[in-house]
């Protein structure tokens, strides 16, 4: 995601977000032997909720994609998980700030308890979206029931 805002200009921004610090970490040593100090400037990290994006990211900053990765993270602590309240609060700011012809993509781990309930809420979240407004589509396997969900909720253009 980076790389989609780290042009000449410096003006892009990616805003990492997560109630747990060892996530963060880990991001900022990936980050460390990835990119250049001036690229990882353009990172701002937070530890809080997904929900509170609002909070963090500039009003009237133009933000073109929100990127979630709902599930636990891997090999951390799998008692701590997004949950679906806090993903539809965050899915209702994201939808806030998104540009038009801005994108929501989310991948939905459904293989630990509370999986499939957060795919279900962000699925009943996508159908509510105005046909007008929004495309809404999503990707699984069929022959692995396990598997991660893809699904990317597009913002139209305005005409």
């Amino acid at each position: 995601m980076l790389k989609l805002v780290a042009d000449d200009s410096g003006s892009g921004c990616v805003y990492g977000l997560d109630i747990q610090r060892d996530a963060l970490a880990s991001t900022s040593s990936l980050l460390d032997g990835a990119v250049t100090p001036k690229e990882k400037a353009l990172v701002k990290l937070f530890s809080i909720c997904h929900s509170r994006m609002e909070e963090v990211v500039p009003e009237n900053n133009p933000v073109s994609l929100v990127a979630f990765n709902l599930g636990y993270l891997p090999g951390g602590d799998k008692a701590i998980t997004t949950v679906p309240e806090t993903t539809v609060a965050a899915l209702n700011a994201a939808a806030r700030i998104l540009v038009p012809g801005g994108l929501i993509s989310l991948v939905i781990y459904v293989g630990h308890p509370g999986g499939r309930e957060e795919l279900e809420v962000v699925e009943a979240f996508a159908s509510g979206l105005s046909v007008d407004k929004w495309i809404c589509c999503k990707f699984q396997m069929l022959n692995r029931p396990l598997a991660p969900v893809l699904t990317f909720l597009f913002k139209r253009e305005y005409n």
